[in-house]
């Protein structure tokens, strides 16, 4: 069972038990958070696609930690202008540990 998701502007596919490395979410360290913006599950009745989401259908996870990520160079030159600019870049992250997948019932 898997479900693909969408937060901070990415898709992630995700299961039960996995860790998750994700834009800075706010929360702290062992708050449970919900993401609501399935965008297919997959269950053992087979594939669920959205349009564009999947209805009544989220995802559980808990925040791990929130910390920064490892140093980008960002380094910028023009040749034969004596310019060169370097700089860098941390970015902060949100590590996800995801619990469980709530899945829509099926009225038929």
């Amino acid at each position: 069972m898997y479900a693909i998701i969408q937060t901070g502007g990415k898709q992630y596919k995700v299961q039960a038990g996995d860790h998750l490395k994700v834009e800075k979410l706010e929360g702290d360290p062992g708050t449970e958070i919900k993401l609501d913006k399935v965008l297919a599950l997959q269950t053992t009745e087979g594939l669920t696609l959205g349009k564009p989401l999947v209805e009544d259908a989220a995802v559980k996870a808990t925040i791990v930690r929130t910390a920064r990520d490892r140093k980008i160079i960002v380094f910028k030159k023009k040749r034969r202008h004596g310019y060169h600019k370097k700089q860098g870049h941390r970015q902060w992250f949100t590590l996800l540990r995801i619990d469980s997948m709530v899945v829509p019932t099926s009225d038929q």
